[in-house]
């Protein structure tokens, strides 16, 4: 366990790093969004007052040393665009994302596990062939695309559905008819996202399940005269979910980090949305303070996983002992 430690530690050291380096490794600078105009219009003395404005001013590597000692802080800086702490602005948005990307592979799960034990349990007939077909279109279809297909069919030739955002602008609804407003505007966007999030669950639960009933306590099961049912409920379900519940950890880690494509077609104001919007702008601190969280989600989820995985499967516990 304390290699496994020592093994997040440097990945979480390695990722700080990144967090900082890659930024400012794109092309352009943070003064061509800061300035409005043409930078090298800008008088000297201009330039040099948002450089130090913004801390560019210095050697990077001491704006490295201070970005390591704000962290060690908790500080996470403050946004070159909204001028406001980062810290507030990623927990203004948060809890979109939660709500989007928990949503979604809340329903992804539970279909995948479904379909994929019916699929392996129903083997070369019609449910498996139509549905492995459509898992397999599913997982090549490009989501923005996805997205703005539901838009157009459900927002745009018949509008049963609000096209963007996460509320109606301008609106004071509150008690129900908030909450209705909101699932209103969660529902294509989670579609979107559930769909192309279902085949990854759906093909590990179908070969997982095919796996199982291959197995002798299947055979032994029905040979004593277990109905079908029981069978495929009680001893080929329960451990068939195992490798699935890997699959549902790794994407829990994933929550936080969002769905960029999907808020960028729909504007959902999320993390995913300001992530892009951060990378527009060239808003370092903006993009570290995410990427950051981003990578303790992941980090997280493993560590989750890790820690429960052998408390569902004794197997684990004996190899590590």
């Amino acid at each position: 366990m304390l290699e496994r430690v020592g093994q997040y530690v440097l990945v979480l050291i390695a990722a700080i790093s990144l967090n900082f380096f890659l930024p400012r490794a794109m092309p352009g600078s943070p003064l061509q969004f800061l300035a409005g105009e043409d930078v090298a219009l800008l008088p000297a003395e201009d330039r040099q007052a948002l450089l130090a404005r913004t801390g560019l001013d210095q050697p990077l590597m001491v704006q490295y040393g201070k970005y390591v000692g704000s962290l060690a802080r908790g500080d996470l800086g403050y946004s070159y665009q909204a001028n406001k702490p980062v810290l507030t602005m990623l927990m203004e948005r948060l809890p979109w994302t939660l709500l989007l990307t928990g949503s979604a592979l809340l329903l992804s799960t539970v279909f995948g596990v479904i379909v994929g034990a019916l699929a392996a349990w129903r083997r070369n007939g019609w449910l498996d062939h139509a549905t492995l077909t459509s898992s397999i279109l599913l997982d090549s279809v490009p989501s923005f695309w996805l997205g703005m297909m539901l838009v157009a069919f459900f927002a745009v030739q018949w509008p049963l559905f609000p096209v963007f955002g996460a509320r109606t602008p301008w609106s004071s609804l509150t008690g129900w008819a908030n909450v209705v407003d909101i699932a209103r505007h969660l529902v294509l966007p989670v579609v979107t996202l559930t769909l192309v999030s279902l085949s990854g669950t759906f093909l590990v639960m179908r070969y997982a399940m095919l796996s199982v009933l291959g197995e002798d306590y299947i055979r032994t099961a029905r040979a004593k005269g277990v109905s079908e049912r029981r069978v495929l409920y009680k001893h080929a379900l329960r451990n068939a979910s195992m490798p699935v519940f890997t699959v549902f950890m790794l994407n829990l880690g994933t929550l936080v980090g969002g769905a960029v494509v999907i808020e960028t077609v729909f504007a959902f104001p999320g993390l995913g949305r300001m992530l892009f919007e951060a990378a527009s702008n060239r808003d370092y601190p903006l993009l570290q303070g995410a990427f950051l969280m981003v990578t303790l989600s992941i980090l997280a989820g493993n560590i989750l996983a890790d820690l429960v995985y052998p408390l569902l499967d004794p197997r684990v516990r004996v190899q590590r002992g």
